[in-house]
């Protein structure tokens, strides 16, 4: 744990010097989240809309697994949220003139979870489908928040305030799944 204390410090003192590359790398690797660091408003933007796909996706897929009627009526709301936070994102980076691109498809960490789920049935998908929505979930609020505190970009960082609380009640719920 002190040696990765160290490393992550390491890196940060250098952040500066770092390209957008090497600062995403810090973002995916959970340097930025260890260390409360916003991410900057393109990694913001990737992170954003890749976690919309897979909770509208993983969603969906829920909607068709039969469900229990809890975990159906939190899917339609995680598909309906979801898709409004992703189209809201959307307009904001072309009316902001925000310099990010929106991905289109998921990325490999989150195709496979998708993946995972569709091999799951009964229990073992709700429960595996719970755990998705709270990994999920907890990474979107740490990220909404340290973007909302100190992003680069003033309207993703207003948006990102505004959205964060619909955020931890989407964590609230997802808890509330059936184990």
């Amino acid at each position: 744990m002190k040696k990765s204390f160290i490393i992550a410090v390491s890196l940060l003192s250098f952040a500066p010097f770092y390209s957008h590359a090497q600062q995403s790398m810090a973002e995916k690797s959970g340097v930025n989240k260890a260390m409360g660091i916003a991410p900057v408003a393109s990694e913001f933007v990737h992170n954003v809309a890749i976690s919309d796909m897979f909770e509208i996706q993983s969603s969906k897929l829920a909607l068709q697994e039969h469900v229990s009627p809890k975990v159906a009526s939190f899917a339609n709301r995680m598909v309906t949220d979801h898709t409004k936070t992703s189209s809201e994102l959307k307009s904001l980076v072309m009316s902001a003139n925000i310099q990010a691109e929106v991905p289109q498809a998921l990325d490999s960490k989150h195709q496979e979870l998708l993946d995972k789920l569709r091999t799951l049935h009964g229990r073992k998908f709700e429960a595996q489908y719970r755990e998705d929505q709270i990994d999920g979930h907890q990474e979107a609020v740490s990220l909404f928040h340290r973007y909302a505190s100190d992003g680069d970009s003033v309207a993703l960082k207003q948006w990102a305030g505004k959205t964060e609380p619909a955020l931890r009640h989407h964590l609230d719920l997802a808890r509330q799944l059936p184990e």
